[in-house]
């Protein structure tokens, strides 16, 4: 709402300093500041009411150090993250963009899931909360909506050069300084993805079956759709699993919203993406102001979850941030790079799908039931071994950096 008024203050009112708000780069600084405001700030009020209210964690006895002292710390935290997101993106962002407003949808949608999940477990005293089919049935219908509207949508497109311009789209004249070589460009629909270590980093979904023969515009539909609904699924569920020691979803999270908003700047910049050779992507750099938000919203929630946590997040923030981590990489089609940015949920997700799978094959095979890890997710299993729960959130963190660096490292490598 800001970016409007003061883009009509610039235009009409010459006043000094209006256009900055043109500038993405400022919007994402003034994005993180407000987003910390918010969450240090005012969380701290929300805490105190949710102790009012009662709103306490009831932990289960799992046998782990430090358990018992949790028992009735404010849960539902998530609250706080999500109005830290909402507010500086609505204060910031271009509100028309469609980039933003499937964004803004993806919070409220999983917030809105994790929220009743959590309100059952609380309010209504059932310890398993929102039963899982309905949690997934929620991720599936997120994971469509995305896919519907970034295959339908008119204004989702990419720039692709083209040898011989149809001239029925917006066609650009890019010269080559050196050589004086034109090339033309066009900004069309497209069902290219990038994709690392492959030729030019890129994969269209449209070829994905052609080794069998099989193409088709449903065809290239159903396969992103598949695509698109096992990420939002997986990196929901990942998140919700990595959230079970204070600080670990919420240090994590913000690494990869870090990450993402550099990839979201250099698709959205036609220098940067030419240079770095990935697909320029028009209008999605807005969706940097977005990862700002993101970003401040779970550094400032970091400052009561860090050890010993004053609140937790619940399903409120966990899903939420999975959900927002997973529609943002794939608004910027880098959701291939999901395994490797998003390496401690997935090694999360399947030191679980491990554990009970191996516990299930031998008690069947054998009459008793064996695990491969103490206790899954795999945090759960280095707490059995002895470490406290900072060093496990700090060197997660570290995996988490790492993942980072390694993900935007691999635009490079073809």
């Amino acid at each position: 709402m800001l970016y409007y008024l003061f883009t009509w203050l610039n235009e009409h009112m010459h006043i000094p300093g209006a256009g900055l708000f043109q500038y993405i780069s400022f919007r994402t600084a003034m994005a993180v500041i407000v987003s910390l405001i918010i969450t240090t700030v005012f969380g701290s009020r929300l805490i105190r009411l949710l102790h009012r209210k009662q709103v306490g964690e009831t932990v289960r006895d799992l046998g782990l150090e430090g358990e018992k002292q949790k028992q009735g710390t404010p849960t539902m935290g998530g609250l706080i993250i999500i109005a830290g997101i909402l507010i500086p993106t609505l204060l910031f962002a271009k509100l028309d963009n469609i980039y933003v407003i499937i964004m803004i949808i993806t919070t409220l949608w999983m917030g809105a899931i994790g929220f009743l999940d959590d309100y059952i477990k609380v309010f209504r005293k059932n310890k398993e909360g929102l039963a899982g089919r309905f949690k997934v049935i929620g991720q599936i219908g997120l994971g469509v909506f995305i896919a519907v509207t970034m295959y339908f949508h008119p204004s989702i497109l990419v720039r692709e050069q083209v040898a011989n311009p149809s001239y029925s789209v917006p066609v650009s004249v890019v010269i080559n300084p050196s050589t004086g070589e034109k090339t033309y460009v066009e900004d069309v629909k497209s069902s290219k993805t990038n994709i690392p270590f492959y030729k030019n980093n890129e994969f269209d979904y449209a070829k994905s079956l052609s080794f069998l023969g099989i193409s088709g515009t449903w065809i290239t539909f159903g396969m992103t759709l598949l695509v698109i609904v096992f990420i939002v699924t997986a990196v929901s569920n990942g998140a919700n699993i990595t959230d079970g020691i204070d600080g670990l979803a919420t240090g994590t999270s913000a690494i990869m919203g870090i990450t993402l908003a550099i990839l979201a700047y250099v698709s959205g910049n036609v220098i940067f993406s030419d240079y770095l050779n990935i697909m320029y992507i028009p209008n999605s750099g807005e969706l940097v102001i977005f990862a700002g938000a993101f970003i401040g919203a779970c550094t400032g929630f970091l400052w009561y979850n860090a050890y010993p946590a004053q609140v937790f997040m619940g399903d409120t923030g966990s899903l939420t941030i999975g959900g927002i981590i997973a529609a943002f990489a794939i608004l910027i089609r880098k959701e291939l790079l999901i395994p490797i940015l998003c390496g401690v949920f997935l090694i999360e997700n399947l030191s679980v799908i491990m554990q009970v799978s191996y516990f299930k094959y031998t008690k069947k095979k054998f009459g008793e039931g064996r695990r491969i890890f103490l206790m899954s997710p795999l945090h759960h299993h280095y707490q059995k071994k002895g470490y406290h729960e900072s060093k496990i959130v700090t060197r997660f963190v570290i995996v988490s950096i790492m993942l980072a660096i390694l993900t935007i490292v691999t635009l490079k490598i073809r």
